[in-house]
Protein backbone atom coordinates (compact mmCIF):
# COMPACT_ATOMS: atom_id res chain seq x y z
CA UNK A 1 0.00 0.00 0.00
CA UNK A 2 1.09 3.60 -0.86
CA UNK A 3 2.93 5.21 1.52
CA UNK A 4 3.37 2.17 4.06
CA UNK A 5 6.57 2.65 5.91
CA UNK A 6 5.36 6.33 7.28
CA UNK A 7 6.80 7.11 10.62
CA UNK A 8 6.34 10.47 12.45
CA UNK A 9 8.04 11.56 15.53
CA UNK A 10 5.00 14.29 16.62
CA UNK A 11 7.07 15.07 19.47
CA UNK A 12 9.35 16.83 17.22
CA UNK A 13 6.24 18.40 15.12
CA UNK A 14 6.85 21.78 17.07
CA UNK A 15 10.40 21.95 15.54
CA UNK A 16 9.24 21.01 12.27
CA UNK A 17 7.43 24.00 12.18
CA UNK A 18 10.25 26.21 12.84
CA UNK A 19 11.90 24.04 10.11
CA UNK A 20 9.08 24.83 7.92
CA UNK A 21 9.59 28.81 8.10
CA UNK A 22 12.46 28.86 7.49
CA UNK A 23 12.37 26.91 4.24
CA UNK A 24 9.49 28.77 3.47
CA UNK A 25 11.43 32.32 3.66
CA UNK A 26 14.41 31.07 1.85
CA UNK A 27 11.98 29.71 -1.10
CA UNK A 28 10.13 32.95 -1.10
CA UNK A 29 13.63 34.72 -1.31
CA UNK A 30 14.00 33.03 -4.51
CA UNK A 31 10.57 33.69 -5.53
CA UNK A 32 11.18 37.53 -5.26
CA UNK A 33 14.38 37.34 -6.77
CA UNK A 34 16.34 38.68 -3.95
CA UNK A 35 18.55 35.58 -3.99
CA UNK A 36 19.68 34.79 -7.37
CA UNK A 37 18.91 31.96 -9.66
CA UNK A 38 21.41 31.81 -13.01
CA UNK A 39 19.50 29.41 -15.58
CA UNK A 40 22.49 28.24 -18.41
CA UNK A 41 22.18 28.31 -22.36
CA UNK A 42 23.14 24.66 -21.82
CA UNK A 43 20.41 22.32 -21.30
CA UNK A 44 20.40 21.54 -17.55
CA UNK A 45 18.25 18.02 -16.18
CA UNK A 46 18.14 18.31 -12.27
CA UNK A 47 17.11 14.87 -10.71
CA UNK A 48 16.29 15.74 -6.84
CA UNK A 49 13.70 14.67 -4.35
CA UNK A 50 11.37 16.26 -1.57
CA UNK A 51 12.38 13.96 1.15
CA UNK A 52 15.80 12.95 2.60
CA UNK A 53 16.54 8.94 1.95
CA UNK A 54 16.62 7.10 -0.75
CA UNK A 55 14.20 7.62 -3.93
CA UNK A 56 16.54 5.62 -6.49
CA UNK A 57 18.45 9.18 -7.76
CA UNK A 58 21.16 7.40 -9.28
CA UNK A 59 19.46 4.27 -11.29
CA UNK A 60 17.57 7.20 -12.42
CA UNK A 61 20.19 9.33 -13.63
CA UNK A 62 21.95 6.19 -14.75
CA UNK A 63 18.48 5.91 -17.28
CA UNK A 64 18.82 8.97 -18.53
CA UNK A 65 22.49 8.63 -19.20
CA UNK A 66 21.69 5.40 -21.28
CA UNK A 67 18.80 7.31 -22.56
CA UNK A 68 20.94 9.84 -24.18
CA UNK A 69 24.70 9.13 -24.64
CA UNK A 70 24.66 7.68 -27.91
CA UNK A 71 23.14 11.05 -29.03
CA UNK A 72 24.53 13.78 -26.75
CA UNK A 73 27.95 14.71 -24.93
CA UNK A 74 26.71 14.04 -21.43
CA UNK A 75 27.87 15.41 -18.29
CA UNK A 76 27.15 14.60 -14.80
CA UNK A 77 27.33 17.11 -11.69
CA UNK A 78 26.86 16.01 -7.95
CA UNK A 79 28.00 17.42 -4.96
CA UNK A 80 29.70 14.20 -4.24
CA UNK A 81 28.01 13.54 -0.83
CA UNK A 82 30.31 12.21 1.99
CA UNK A 83 33.55 13.01 0.06
CA UNK A 84 36.35 13.77 1.66
CA UNK A 85 37.28 16.61 -0.80
CA UNK A 86 36.28 20.27 -1.55
CA UNK A 87 35.73 22.44 -4.24
CA UNK A 88 35.29 20.82 -8.06
CA UNK A 89 36.79 17.90 -8.85
CA UNK A 90 36.30 16.28 -12.62
CA UNK A 91 36.65 12.26 -12.07
CA UNK A 92 38.76 10.13 -14.30
CA UNK A 93 39.76 6.45 -13.72
CA UNK A 94 42.32 7.25 -10.51
CA UNK A 95 39.57 8.97 -8.91
CA UNK A 96 37.92 7.16 -5.61
CA UNK A 97 34.40 7.19 -3.76
CA UNK A 98 36.54 8.93 -0.88
CA UNK A 99 37.28 11.83 -2.92
CA UNK A 100 34.00 12.17 -5.20
CA UNK A 101 31.52 9.94 -3.27
CA UNK A 102 30.19 6.76 -4.03
CA UNK A 103 27.21 7.57 -6.47
CA UNK A 104 29.54 9.92 -8.67
CA UNK A 105 31.90 7.14 -8.40
CA UNK A 106 29.85 4.37 -9.42
CA UNK A 107 28.42 6.25 -12.09
CA UNK A 108 31.71 6.87 -13.55
CA UNK A 109 32.85 3.07 -13.25
CA UNK A 110 29.45 2.47 -14.99
CA UNK A 111 30.23 4.72 -17.90
CA UNK A 112 33.60 5.76 -18.29
CA UNK A 113 33.11 7.70 -20.98
CA UNK A 114 30.73 10.04 -20.19
CA UNK A 115 32.04 13.39 -18.21
CA UNK A 116 31.48 13.43 -14.12
CA UNK A 117 31.92 15.55 -11.64
CA UNK A 118 31.41 16.76 -7.90
CA UNK A 119 31.07 20.68 -6.82
CA UNK A 120 28.53 22.11 -4.30
CA UNK A 121 28.56 25.09 -5.87
CA UNK A 122 27.03 23.72 -9.13
CA UNK A 123 26.61 27.37 -10.67
CA UNK A 124 30.65 26.76 -10.86
CA UNK A 125 30.67 23.69 -11.59
CA UNK A 126 28.25 24.31 -14.45
CA UNK A 127 30.71 27.22 -15.52
CA UNK A 128 33.74 24.90 -15.05
CA UNK A 129 31.95 22.22 -17.35
CA UNK A 130 31.24 24.22 -20.04
CA UNK A 131 34.55 25.99 -19.86
CA UNK A 132 36.13 22.57 -20.38
CA UNK A 133 34.03 21.31 -22.41
CA UNK A 134 32.59 23.46 -24.94
CA UNK A 135 30.86 20.66 -26.58
CA UNK A 136 28.78 19.85 -23.83
CA UNK A 137 25.09 18.82 -25.00
CA UNK A 138 23.63 18.56 -21.36
CA UNK A 139 24.25 18.48 -18.10
CA UNK A 140 22.82 15.78 -15.27
CA UNK A 141 22.29 17.77 -12.21
CA UNK A 142 22.37 15.31 -9.13
CA UNK A 143 20.50 15.78 -5.92
CA UNK A 144 19.56 19.65 -6.91
CA UNK A 145 16.16 20.59 -6.10
CA UNK A 146 16.83 22.50 -3.23
CA UNK A 147 19.75 24.10 -5.47
CA UNK A 148 18.38 26.80 -6.67
CA UNK A 149 20.68 28.92 -7.25
CA UNK A 150 20.25 27.15 -10.77
CA UNK A 151 17.53 27.33 -12.68
CA UNK A 152 17.31 23.77 -14.59
CA UNK A 153 15.76 23.42 -17.81
CA UNK A 154 13.79 20.53 -16.65
CA UNK A 155 13.53 19.41 -12.65
CA UNK A 156 12.43 15.84 -12.36
CA UNK A 157 10.99 15.13 -8.82
CA UNK A 158 11.65 11.71 -7.28
CA UNK A 159 9.23 10.19 -4.22
CA UNK A 160 9.30 6.58 -2.96
CA UNK A 161 6.24 5.00 -3.37
CA UNK A 162 7.09 3.58 0.39
CA UNK A 163 6.55 6.80 1.82
CA UNK A 164 3.51 9.03 0.61
CA UNK A 165 4.10 12.78 0.59
CA UNK A 166 0.96 13.70 1.40
CA UNK A 167 1.12 11.76 4.81
CA UNK A 168 4.13 13.00 5.55
CA UNK A 169 5.90 15.98 7.43
CA UNK A 170 8.85 18.01 7.42
CA UNK A 171 12.32 17.66 8.91
CA UNK A 172 13.15 16.21 11.59
CA UNK A 173 9.19 15.06 13.17
CA UNK A 174 9.23 13.53 9.33
CA UNK A 175 12.13 13.66 6.55
CA UNK A 176 10.89 15.87 4.05
CA UNK A 177 13.02 18.69 3.27
CA UNK A 178 10.31 21.43 2.40
CA UNK A 179 6.48 21.27 2.12
CA UNK A 180 5.24 19.42 -0.19
CA UNK A 181 3.70 22.23 -2.47
CA UNK A 182 7.02 23.14 -3.92
CA UNK A 183 6.37 20.01 -5.61
CA UNK A 184 4.91 22.81 -8.07
CA UNK A 185 8.23 23.66 -8.89
CA UNK A 186 8.88 20.44 -10.69
CA UNK A 187 8.34 19.92 -14.41
CA UNK A 188 8.49 15.92 -14.26
CA UNK A 189 7.28 13.68 -10.68
CA UNK A 190 8.18 9.87 -10.68
CA UNK A 191 6.90 8.03 -8.29
CA UNK A 192 9.54 5.31 -7.05
CA UNK A 193 10.36 2.03 -6.38
CA UNK A 194 6.24 0.37 -6.84
CA UNK A 195 5.35 -2.60 -6.40
CA UNK A 196 5.31 -4.58 -10.18
CA UNK A 197 1.73 -5.62 -9.30
CA UNK A 198 -0.31 -2.01 -8.42
CA UNK A 199 -3.92 -1.89 -9.51
CA UNK A 200 -5.20 0.62 -11.87
CA UNK A 201 -6.61 2.33 -8.84
CA UNK A 202 -4.20 2.72 -6.89
CA UNK A 203 -1.96 4.86 -9.89
CA UNK A 204 -5.31 7.30 -9.60
CA UNK A 205 -5.45 7.62 -6.04
CA UNK A 206 -1.79 8.51 -6.07
CA UNK A 207 -1.95 10.72 -8.93
CA UNK A 208 -5.06 12.80 -7.03
CA UNK A 209 -3.10 12.63 -3.72
CA UNK A 210 -0.36 14.30 -5.74
CA UNK A 211 -2.72 17.22 -6.22
CA UNK A 212 0.02 18.21 -9.71
CA UNK A 213 -0.76 20.87 -11.93
CA UNK A 214 -1.66 20.24 -15.56
CA UNK A 215 1.83 21.53 -17.08
CA UNK A 216 3.36 18.31 -14.79
CA UNK A 217 3.85 15.36 -15.83
CA UNK A 218 3.51 11.47 -13.62
CA UNK A 219 4.95 8.38 -14.12
CA UNK A 220 5.57 5.45 -12.40
CA UNK A 221 8.72 2.90 -11.84
CA UNK A 222 10.07 -0.40 -10.56
CA UNK A 223 12.80 -1.66 -9.68
CA UNK A 224 14.13 -4.52 -11.82
CA UNK A 225 17.30 -6.34 -10.34
CA UNK A 226 19.96 -8.02 -12.73
CA UNK A 227 22.11 -11.33 -12.41
CA UNK A 228 24.69 -10.86 -9.74
CA UNK A 229 28.49 -10.30 -10.85
CA UNK A 230 31.35 -10.66 -9.09
CA UNK A 231 32.98 -7.36 -7.39
CA UNK A 232 36.38 -8.96 -8.26
CA UNK A 233 36.52 -9.84 -11.57
CA UNK A 234 40.53 -10.37 -11.61
CA UNK A 235 40.78 -13.07 -8.91
CA UNK A 236 37.02 -14.06 -9.47
CA UNK A 237 36.37 -15.50 -13.15
CA UNK A 238 33.01 -16.29 -12.40
CA UNK A 239 30.15 -14.62 -14.97
CA UNK A 240 27.30 -13.31 -13.84
CA UNK A 241 24.82 -15.36 -11.64
CA UNK A 242 21.35 -15.62 -11.51
CA UNK A 243 20.16 -15.90 -7.97
CA UNK A 244 17.94 -18.70 -9.00
CA UNK A 245 20.90 -21.15 -10.06
CA UNK A 246 22.28 -20.45 -6.63
CA UNK A 247 22.14 -23.74 -4.79
CA UNK A 248 20.61 -24.05 -1.44
CA UNK A 249 23.57 -25.81 -0.23
CA UNK A 250 25.43 -22.50 -0.89
CA UNK A 251 25.09 -19.68 1.39
CA UNK A 252 24.14 -16.32 1.59
CA UNK A 253 25.00 -13.25 3.14
CA UNK A 254 23.36 -9.86 2.52
CA UNK A 255 25.76 -6.66 3.20
CA UNK A 256 23.84 -2.90 2.92
CA UNK A 257 24.92 0.46 3.35
CA UNK A 258 21.56 2.25 1.84
CA UNK A 259 18.32 4.12 2.90
CA UNK A 260 16.37 1.17 2.28
CA UNK A 261 17.40 -2.24 1.64
CA UNK A 262 14.13 -4.06 2.18
CA UNK A 263 12.97 -4.17 -1.91
CA UNK A 264 17.13 -6.07 -2.35
CA UNK A 265 15.99 -8.08 0.57
CA UNK A 266 12.49 -9.15 -1.13
CA UNK A 267 14.07 -9.47 -4.36
CA UNK A 268 16.42 -11.97 -2.59
CA UNK A 269 13.89 -13.79 -0.80
CA UNK A 270 12.14 -15.03 -4.06
CA UNK A 271 14.91 -17.15 -4.58
CA UNK A 272 17.07 -17.60 -1.60
CA UNK A 273 16.85 -17.53 2.25
CA UNK A 274 19.99 -14.69 3.35
CA UNK A 275 21.88 -17.06 6.11
CA UNK A 276 23.03 -13.61 7.19
CA UNK A 277 21.68 -9.79 6.93
CA UNK A 278 24.47 -6.82 7.92
CA UNK A 279 22.35 -3.37 7.33
CA UNK A 280 24.89 0.00 7.80
CA UNK A 281 23.45 3.00 7.47
CA UNK A 282 23.25 4.95 3.83
CA UNK A 283 26.36 6.30 2.24
CA UNK A 284 28.44 4.32 5.42
CA UNK A 285 32.15 4.25 5.24
CA UNK A 286 33.21 0.30 6.17
CA UNK A 287 35.47 1.01 9.51
CA UNK A 288 37.96 -1.38 9.91
CA UNK A 289 35.85 -3.61 12.89
CA UNK A 290 32.83 -3.36 10.23
CA UNK A 291 35.42 -5.53 7.82
CA UNK A 292 36.29 -7.65 10.29
CA UNK A 293 32.54 -8.31 11.25
CA UNK A 294 31.45 -9.07 8.44
CA UNK A 295 34.50 -11.62 7.39
CA UNK A 296 33.70 -13.15 10.97
CA UNK A 297 29.92 -13.51 9.81
CA UNK A 298 31.09 -14.92 6.55
CA UNK A 299 33.18 -17.20 7.21
CA UNK A 300 31.30 -18.87 10.15
CA UNK A 301 28.58 -19.32 7.29
CA UNK A 302 27.91 -23.04 6.48
CA UNK A 303 27.20 -23.96 2.75
CA UNK A 304 29.41 -25.70 0.18
CA UNK A 305 29.70 -22.31 -1.28
CA UNK A 306 29.53 -19.52 0.21
CA UNK A 307 28.26 -15.61 -1.30
CA UNK A 308 28.20 -12.59 -0.31
CA UNK A 309 25.50 -9.83 -2.15
CA UNK A 310 26.19 -6.06 -1.75
CA UNK A 311 24.35 -3.32 -3.57
CA UNK A 312 26.45 -1.03 -6.29
CA UNK A 313 26.68 1.90 -4.09
CA UNK A 314 28.37 0.20 -1.41
CA UNK A 315 30.29 -1.81 -4.09
CA UNK A 316 31.67 1.27 -4.94
CA UNK A 317 33.06 1.68 -1.00
CA UNK A 318 34.22 -1.86 -0.49
CA UNK A 319 36.27 -1.94 -3.86
CA UNK A 320 39.14 -0.27 -2.31
CA UNK A 321 38.48 -1.64 1.03
CA UNK A 322 41.26 -3.89 2.66
CA UNK A 323 39.47 -7.30 2.25
CA UNK A 324 41.15 -10.81 2.28
CA UNK A 325 40.78 -12.89 -0.85
CA UNK A 326 38.35 -15.11 0.51
CA UNK A 327 35.63 -11.86 1.05
CA UNK A 328 36.64 -10.65 -2.57
CA UNK A 329 35.77 -14.10 -4.38
CA UNK A 330 32.64 -14.40 -2.71
CA UNK A 331 31.50 -10.50 -2.78
CA UNK A 332 29.12 -10.12 -5.41
CA UNK A 333 26.89 -6.78 -6.78
CA UNK A 334 23.17 -6.91 -7.51
CA UNK A 335 22.62 -4.67 -10.17
CA UNK A 336 19.42 -2.19 -10.30
CA UNK A 337 17.98 -0.83 -13.27
CA UNK A 338 14.48 1.12 -13.49
CA UNK A 339 11.99 0.35 -15.40
CA UNK A 340 8.62 2.77 -16.12
CA UNK A 341 4.90 1.38 -15.75
CA UNK A 342 2.19 1.54 -17.50
CA UNK A 343 4.22 1.22 -21.14
CA UNK A 344 5.29 5.13 -20.47
CA UNK A 345 9.19 4.80 -20.75
CA UNK A 346 8.78 5.39 -24.66
CA UNK A 347 6.73 8.84 -23.61
CA UNK A 348 9.11 9.65 -21.04
CA UNK A 349 12.11 8.97 -23.67
CA UNK A 350 10.12 11.48 -26.26
CA UNK A 351 9.30 14.01 -23.78
CA UNK A 352 13.28 14.37 -22.35
CA UNK A 353 14.58 14.14 -25.76
CA UNK A 354 12.23 16.78 -27.26
CA UNK A 355 13.36 19.08 -24.40
CA UNK A 356 16.86 19.09 -25.58
CA UNK A 357 16.49 18.99 -28.86
CA UNK A 358 14.16 22.11 -29.03
CA UNK A 359 16.58 24.21 -26.42
CA UNK A 360 20.42 23.19 -27.03
CA UNK A 361 22.69 25.45 -28.17
CA UNK A 362 22.19 26.63 -31.82
CA UNK A 363 25.89 26.61 -32.80
CA UNK A 364 25.80 21.97 -32.28
CA UNK A 365 24.29 19.87 -34.29
CA UNK A 366 24.16 16.54 -32.19
CA UNK A 367 22.03 13.98 -33.98
CA UNK A 368 18.70 14.28 -32.67
CA UNK A 369 17.28 11.38 -30.44
CA UNK A 370 13.38 11.81 -31.21
CA UNK A 371 14.59 10.92 -34.79
CA UNK A 372 15.81 7.58 -33.94
CA UNK A 373 13.03 6.57 -31.67
CA UNK A 374 10.43 6.68 -34.26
Amino acid sequence: MYGKSIKINHWLIPLSWLYGVGTKVRNKLFDWGILPAEEFDIPVISVGNIAVGGTGKTPHIEYLIELLRPHYHVAVLSRGYKRKSRGFILADKKSTAREIGDEPYQIKLKFPDITVAVDANRRRGIKILKEKFPKLDVILLDDAFQHRYVTPLTSIILTDYNRALHLDKLLPAGRLRESRHELSRADIVIVTKCPKEMKPIEYNLISRWLHLFPYQNLYFTTLAYGNIRPLFPEINPDKDISLKNISKKNGLMVVTGIANPAPMIQHIAHFHSPQVQLHYPDHHNFSTSDLNEIASQFHAMKGEKNYIVTTEKDAARLRTAPLDKSIKRALYVLPIKVRFMQHAGTSFDEKISDTIYKNRRKRQEPQSLKASLK
